[in-house]
């Protein structure tokens, strides 16, 4: 069972199904099986711009973070009850908006690609 904790202020509309699906889909590319559970939270630019600049000393907003539980990504840490939790995305809603807007894709694709890049980036895989 994949379990995807969804947080999201009421003004930034996304569709929790969809977004539940770009996680299980990521997941089973990858074959990953079993309980897992990965939070995907949907904030503001400032609360982002926060995050960016506490955590990679960057001092702007971005469009998506993503936590591992574990440093070092894909170095799993085993849980007594078997559930594999793989960390938080964090989505920056307004720059998801500005991004699918540049792409001409719809703000729900681009909130399903961050999701995808993010569940990737909790795998452990990174791109340069």
């Amino acid at each position: 069972m994949v379990n995807v904790i969804i947080t999201s202020d009421s003004r930034y509309k996304i569709n929790r199904d969809a977004v539940h699906n770009a996680v299980v889909e990521v997941l089973s590319q990858h074959k990953v099986t079993g309980d897992v559970e990965i939070e995907v939270s949907v904030v503001g630019d400032r609360k982002m711009h926060e995050l960016n600049k506490q955590y990679r000393g960057i001092d702007a907003t971005t469009d998506v973070l993503s936590f591992c539980l574990e440093d070092g990504g894909a170095g799993f840490i085993a849980s007594p009850d078997k559930i594999l939790r793989l960390g938080s995305i964090v989505i920056s809603y307004p720059q998801a908006i500005e991004d699918a807007s540049l792409d001409g894709k719809s703000i729900e694709d681009e909130v399903n690609f961050l999701v995808d890049h993010g569940t990737t980036h909790l795998l452990g895989i990174h791109h340069e």
